[in-house]
């Protein structure tokens, strides 16, 4: 874990030309959507466990009572401190995801966006475990993870244009496999490497099986549509629907 909250902070300055955001404002993000419709909550604590730089946090202050951005990369942590100088209600914990117990019993609502990605299963369970005990009882969680199926979904669209532009099938594959990037996977396992940084893809089917696992209830899922614009090929595949990653919410 250590290895990997310096690995984080190392990419800090960069994080945000580097990896798919959806927060742009051409992403269709179903947990914005939801928490903007949600009432009663200048009366909450809201908790974003691995805020990162904290682009969620002035989202979240303007609603919540108390907000608290979590992560276990200490650049990360000053960045978003930073970012969030002049908001009086934000607290910031740096600590690692295995052990939340300073904010146990506390949160009534938990955000996590793309930072459920550790690449040891047994870690990740603990994690949701461990964001579950923060949640006071009638609590939520509302997340968003990386798609392993949406990349499937983007190489299979790139290996369709390889081929009406005339390319044979071998030449096509390889085209679409260097595009997507599938030399920084592991597809059996949903694991993807980049720049000393290792991450967890999910597949649709894990994210009920693990949040169950972990104690939460009622899991609903959402596609997050992100922006092709941040795909290889955007422009020959903008007619189609864009990639995705996925967004839930689920309840203690």
């Amino acid at each position: 874990m250590y290895d990997q909250a310096q690995a984080w902070s190392k990419i800090a300055s960069r994080y945000e030309q580097e990896f798919i955001d959806p927060y742009r404002g051409d992403v269709h993000n179903p947990m914005l959507r939801a928490l903007r419709q949600m009432r009663g909550l200048d009366r909450l604590t809201a908790a974003d466990f691995g805020c990162g730089l904290g682009p969620l946090l002035p989202f979240l202050a303007e609603r919540f009572q108390a907000v608290w951005g979590v992560d276990f990369a200490p650049e990360m942590i000053a960045q978003a401190r930073q970012r969030c100088a002049s908001l009086p209600n934000v607290r910031f914990l740096e600590q690692p995801f295995g052990d939340l117990s300073p904010l146990y019993g506390q949160i009534d609502v938990a955000t996590s966006v793309n930072s459920l990605v550790l690449p040891d299963v047994r870690q990740l369970d603990e994690a949701l475990v461990q964001i579950r005990r923060c949640l006071r009882p009638g609590g939520k969680l509302f997340g968003i993870v990386p798609s392993l199926d949406g990349v499937h979904y983007h190489t299979m669209l790139l290996l369709d244009r390889a081929l009406r532009s005339g390319k044979p099938l071998d030449a096509a594959r390889m085209n679409a496999a260097s595009l997507a990037e599938h030399g920084s996977y592991c597809f059996a396992f949903g694991r993807f490497h980049f720049q000393g940084i290792e991450q967890h893809f999910w597949q649709p089917f894990e994210i009920p099986y693990r949040l169950k696992r972990a104690g939460f209830k009622r899991v609903q899922m959402r596609k997050t549509l992100l922006s092709w614009k941040q795909f290889s090929g955007w422009k020959e595949l903008q007619d189609y629907p864009p990639p995705w990653d996925w967004c839930f919410l689920a309840r203690v």
